[in-house]
């Protein structure tokens, strides 16, 4: 199914939120990602799909918002899904707890503003 932008980055969101969500209410720490596959498995789910959507995103979107790193999104999408034994699990913890909430701050005042 092809998706217009704004429903992609409708679902960018909701990836984004959920594990958020799911981090917070289970109460997972960056030390547990870390030392846990179970969780590490379960982490980079969300983040193919958001990777995924960004990366479908179309040119002209990407541009009109250039103060996101899209690429970089889409780059760990990529980095996850084919070099996953190579992961380095401190970078994810980051993006996780780091700049994950920057980017749903980010998504959702897009979103606002179309």
């Amino acid at each position: 199914m092809k998706y217009s932008d704004e429903q992609r980055l409708e679902k960018i969101l909701n990836y984004a939120l959920r594990l958020q969500d799911y981090i917070s209410e289970k109460n997972i720490t960056k030390e547990k990602i870390l030392e846990e596959i179970e969780l590490q498995w379960l982490v980079t789910t969300p983040l193919y799909n958001i990777g995924e959507h960004v990366y479908n995103l179309s040119k002209e979107y990407k541009e009109s918002h250039k103060n996101i790193e899209w690429n970089m999104i889409a780059g760990l999408r990529h980095r996850l899904v084919h070099d996953y034994e190579g992961t380095n699990w401190n970078i994810i913890v980051e993006v996780i707890f780091e700049e994950l909430p920057i980017f749903i701050e980010q998504i959702q005042k897009i979103l606002e503003n179309e």
